[in-house]
């Protein structure tokens, strides 16, 4: 969707609006296996106003400030990264989550890494993990429900196919494709995005032998403004690892603001250059 803001500005401002689920930061948290984060760094983001926490499944910070949080839990949105492909194992996942997280709801349950129309097949079918999810959804157990994926076609296919209330898939400077091949779908469905590895795995904010003259590095934190330049996005999804990182993260949020004239066209040219060493990836 077009419109008439300045092209550097962060679109939407610091929050949007997810359909089910209110008022969303466009800003996440997320840890990784090879992240960390203590719950009092948790806490200090959500002071800061971030409200999305996708927790992939590791007995962390992250985890234990959920467990935590009180009547806090409300003021957030919790996305839980969901392996299970049969109707089986999601009854088993789901109660695990749940326990493990210590609520009795989600907010976003996301279908972790669907990578073939073979594995989405067998989600939706008789017996599939859809059985189990879209029944948990229907009790108000399940909020909304999504899908991670590194494959823009299919995905947007997916979406299309009406059974998704959102998706995250992979969007930066080095890798636009989704602006060609899914953000026209995902934006014509009113379906939240959440955009995943924004810095290009670090490689975003390293040098490459091409840079030009007088070439600085963009922050972390322009990494992820680029990325909320596009209106299609809803959530640009950070994983920090410790406090010193998370704060810099944060200068997105404190406070939210435009980014400076010719930033923008230069982080693209920037993720060109990325794109051309990094190797590998479409």
């Amino acid at each position: 969707m077009m419109t008439d803001r300045d092209p550097f500005e962060p679109a939407s401002g610091q929050f949007d609006d997810w359909p089910g689920l209110g008022r969303v930061c466009r800003l996440g948290l997320a840890t990784r296996g090879n992240t960390s984060l203590e719950p009092d760094d948790v806490e200090h983001a959500v002071d800061c106003g971030v409200n999305y926490l996708n927790w992939c499944r590791h007995a962390d910070g992250l985890q234990e400030w959920i467990r935590q949080s009180g009547r806090r839990r409300e003021d957030v949105r919790v996305a839980v990264q969901f392996f299970a492909r049969t109707a089986a194992g999601a009854r088993d996942e789901l109660a695990e989550c749940l326990e493990q997280l210590g609520t009795d709801y989600l907010d976003v349950l996301t279908y972790y890494y669907v990578e073939s129309e073979a594995e989405w097949k067998q989600i939706i079918s008789a017996d599939g993990a859809a059985e189990v999810v879209d029944a948990a959804r229907a009790d108000g157990v399940v909020r909304s429900v999504g899908l991670t994926s590194h494959q823009r076609d299919l995905a947007a296919e997916w979406v299309a196919g009406g059974r998704l209330d959102s998706l995250m898939i992979r969007y930066n400077a080095a890798h636009r494709g989704a602006e060609r091949d899914v953000f026209p779908v995902t934006e014509s469905r009113n379906c939240p995005v959440v955009a995943f590895t924004c810095l290009r795995w670090g490689e975003l904010i390293r040098s490459t032998p091409d840079d030009p003259p007088g070439f600085s590095v963009p922050s972390a934190a322009d990494c992820y403004r680029w990325v909320l330049c596009q209106p299609a996005v809803t959530v640009a999804l950070a994983a920090p690892n410790g406090r010193q990182e998370l704060d810099e993260v944060l200068d997105v949020i404190s406070p939210w603001q435009a980014m400076p004239p010719g930033v923008h066209s230069a982080i693209s040219g920037h993720g060109d250059r990325v794109y051309r060493h990094g190797g590998g990836f479409p």
